[in-house]
């Protein structure tokens, strides 16, 4: 009953600024489908898809979808997001709101999440929050402190997460001696060029005891084309 309530708010808000919205979009091709520091296409690539609406308000409300891998009963994840955000006169920039992630053809799975970010010149630190953490029936919450630092024509970006609560542990079997967090970091280059953009990415994250290393390559366009 929890998730039905979130998305009616999501649909009513959605209804109640589309006519106002400037549209976007971004299309993406992942060489893996990476969410905190782990695969969710087991090492596959991913075709990524994203919709979004914005307002001179500050309000907006989009839709992402991938392809994943990690549940029998469901191959797609469909993501649906609204917030607002904005900027202070001294350049520090804000960003609350809920996301859900929902995978059709298993909805126990489904989960929300609350978030809140804070950002000044080239880092945004962020905070997400659920009280399920994907069907663990427990409580878990993440914090990242990201950095896009403009290298000539390149961007570099910089990463390092942290995963923690009992729906961590929750996630890793159940057992008494799960571990309740771990870290993820990646360090990253892209490049921009007309309306396409190159990326390639090491990430890696580390639990059970050990570390998961990963290089990502990414081919991505937002749209309009300008």
């Amino acid at each position: 009953m929890r998730n039905v309530k979130i998305l009616a708010a999501l649909g009513m808000m959605t209804m109640a600024g589309i006519a106002q919205a400037d549209v976007t979009g971004t299309a993406t091709i992942a060489s893996d489908y990476d969410f905190r520091g782990v695969t969710q296409t087991d090492g596959n690539p991913a075709l990524q898809l994203s919709i979004d609406f914005a307002t001179e308000s500050g309000w907006y409300v989009g839709a992402w979808g991938s392809n994943i891998d990690w549940l029998s009963t469901a191959s797609q994840e469909l993501d649906v997001y609204t917030g607002f955000k904005g900027a202070t006169d001294g350049g520090l920039g804000w960003d609350v709101g809920v996301v859900y992630y929902s995978y059709p053809g298993e909805t126990d799975y489904n989960t929300a999440e609350i978030y809140g970010k804070l950002s000044y010149s080239v880092i945004t630190g962020a905070v997400y929050y659920t009280d399920n953490y994907f069907n663990a029936d427990e409580s878990a919450f993440y914090v990242s402190a990201d950095a896009a630092i403009p290298v000539g024509p390149l961007s570099l970006g910089l990463h390092a997460g942290l995963s923690q609560g009992d729906g961590i542990a929750a996630s890793f079997g159940g057992s008494t001696n799960a571990e309740d967090s771990y870290t993820d970091y990646g360090v990253g280059i892209s490049y921009s060029a007309s309306n396409l953009t190159l990326g390639i990415k090491w990430v890696t994250a580390t639990y059970d005891d050990s570390s998961d290393d990963r290089i990502l390559f990414t081919v991505g366009t937002a749209l309009p084309w300008k």
